[in-house]
């Protein structure tokens, strides 16, 4: 008696072609709605017809685990399920025949292979659509570590420089515009006017992006780098040149701050508590049920959240590159002419990973002062390395790899958060071994107030009791610390109202807060600017006047 072995293969993957990009709808979901839109009016202005999904519900979770396999982490839980249902409407509600959905229909997202459950999603997207009823619908992956080697089946998709830098200045304008509204709600008058104020610089920046001129026109000196450059073509040379010598693309953010300070006015005496939320990619990024509304909770609960920017994660990829590099420099096989050449190669490639590291921060800088240069910088990732390898080994990777243990330290030991929340989803591995480490960190640290929470489908109501325990905390820190501030700065709080309430200035929105060593709390640190400006202007320190 014979047997025979049935071995896995990939399924074949529909070819998406550069014919089809006027017609076939380029469906991704996975950021914020900021980042979202400016994604999807950058793609479209690139020529493809891109459209974000809504911010999945629960209802997503639900269809996720019906159609998928036991065992998933929510994140896939919750995108798979948002697909299923988006197509679901398309069938039901808009009367797409089944074909017609699979024809001119495809979902975009990143992969990895990955040490969890991450690198098997796209199998799972697959499984999932074809118990659903959409068998063959097209998943189009792009692996986060693949940089320019990208490739999907057809030739659709065009990776190159202009994508890129389309998609990053997407990214890092709705890293920006997400942080700015974000400290800004908590103080704002009216609430009401933040949420018009957003919604007008989303509709600037979408706009821009989906109308850009991507012509250009290479010059003597783009033909002459393209020698010396790992890129084919003198025009992505051209677009670099211009891009490093030029602000075009700085406009929409500057329109942006003139919008916020015009239309917003706030109050900065509101001790509000700084929570920094980090964590895993998609559970600290999403802002619907996937991470309980954590956001939402923690404003209502009167905190300033503050959130991490997708840049982070692009700057850490980037790190992590050059020091697989770094690794690897001594390591080639043959004669001394051929490790000669390696070393040579290496150094190379190390040479520019680190221009693009300079590079990505100089933009996010350039792009940051734009828009009033209040919103926090980009963390240096060298320190943050310096600070967490000693808990939680740098090349050890998978998930967030260092990045949760030494966000802890790194925001708490700069005094700029009160607490700090760490949101992953149920029994995800690497975040798992991250909150190991934690436990050493915490007892180096024993002062720092640190909360991992797991998401899931359900149990928000267990999540918000536990975040509002660590809250209370923050909140009496932040309590104590604004009182100091007052009594520092040698007035009474009524008189510093009154002198702000007779200088707009100081009730502008976008305006430059010197922080104070030791002092975490936007207000605390605003009183004590306040009081050495009265202190400038020769304000009595017994009783400030309004004069």
């Amino acid at each position: 008696m014979t047997s025979t072995t049935a071995h896995f293969k990939r399924p074949t993957e529909n070819a998406f072609t550069r014919d089809e990009r006027q017609r076939v709808t380029l469906l991704f979901n996975g950021l914020t709605t900021a980042h979202d839109r400016l994604m999807a009016a950058g793609l479209n202005g690139l020529g493809y017809r891109a459209r974000p999904l809504r911010v999945p519900e629960k209802m997503d979770f639900q269809t996720g685990k019906e159609y998928g396999n036991n065992g998933q982490c929510n994140p896939t839980y919750f995108t798979v399920g948002n697909l299923i249902n988006e197509l679901v409407r398309l069938r039901d509600e808009e009367g797409l025949p089944t074909e017609r959905i699979l024809a001119d229909h495809a979902f975009v997202t990143v992969g990895t292979c990955g040490p969890c459950r991450f690198g098997m999603d796209e199998a799972e997207y697959r499984l999932a659509l074809r118990n659903a009823g959409f068998d063959g619908f097209r998943v189009l992956i792009f692996d986060q570590t693949g940089a320019g080697e990208q490739r999907t089946a057809g030739d659709g998709f065009e990776v190159n420089l202009q994508l890129f830098t389309t998609l990053l200045d997407a990214v890092f304008m709705g890293d920006l515009l997400n942080a700015l509204f974000f400290h800004l709600r908590p103080y704002a008058i009216e609430s009401e006017a933040v949420a018009r104020a957003r919604e007008r610089c989303l509709a600037v920046c979408e706009d821009a992006l989906r109308e850009r001129d991507h012509r250009v026109r290479p010059g003597l000196p783009a033909r002459a780098l393209r020698a010396l450059l790992p890129i084919d073509r003198a025009g992505d040379i051209q677009r670099l040149l211009e891009r490093v010598r030029g602000d075009a693309h700085l406009a929409p953010l500057r329109r942006c701050r003139e919008i916020v300070a015009s239309e917003v006015e706030v109050d900065y005496i509101r001790p509000k508590p700084v929570v920094k939320v980090t964590g895993e990619f998609w559970a600290q990024t999403t802002e619907g049920d996937g991470n309980f509304q954590m956001f939402d909770f923690l404003e209502r609960e009167g905190a300033e959240v503050l959130v991490e920017p997708v840049a982070t994660w692009i700057d850490y990829l980037l790190h992590q590159r050059r020091v697989a590099l770094g690794d690897r420099a001594g390591l080639a096989d043959g004669g001394p002419l051929a490790r000669l050449g390696h070393r040579m190669r290496s150094a190379r490639d190390r040479l520019l990973v680190s221009a693009g590291e300079r590079l990505l921060a100089r933009e996010y800088h350039r792009m940051r002062e734009a828009l009033g240069g209040t919103v926090q910088p980009l963390a240096d990732q060298l320190e943050m390395q310096r600070v967490g390898h000693p808990f939680y080994n740098i090349r050890a990777s998978g998930g967030e790899g260092y990045l949760e243990v030494a966000k802890n330290i790194y925001y708490f030991s700069r005094s700029l958060a009160h607490m700090t929340l760490s949101l992953k989803p149920f029994g995800c591995m690497p975040s798992t071994q991250s909150d190991g480490a934690q436990a050493a960190v915490m007892a180096r640290y024993p002062e720092l107030n640190y909360l991992p929470v797991e998401t899931s489908g359900e149990g928000s109501i267990n999540a918000y009791s536990r975040v509002q325990m660590s809250l209370g905390e923050a909140k009496s820190q932040c309590k104590r610390e604004f009182e100091e501030a007052v009594t520092r700065a040698g007035r009474s709080l009524e008189s510093i109202r009154a002198y702000v309430a007779v200088r707009p200035a100081l009730r502008d929105p976008i305006q430059r807060v010197p922080r104070y060593p030791g002092v975490i709390g936007r207000a605390a640190n605003f009183v004590l600017h306040v009081g050495a400006l009265m202190d400038r202007d020769g304000v009595p320190r017994r009783e400030a006047t309004t004069a």
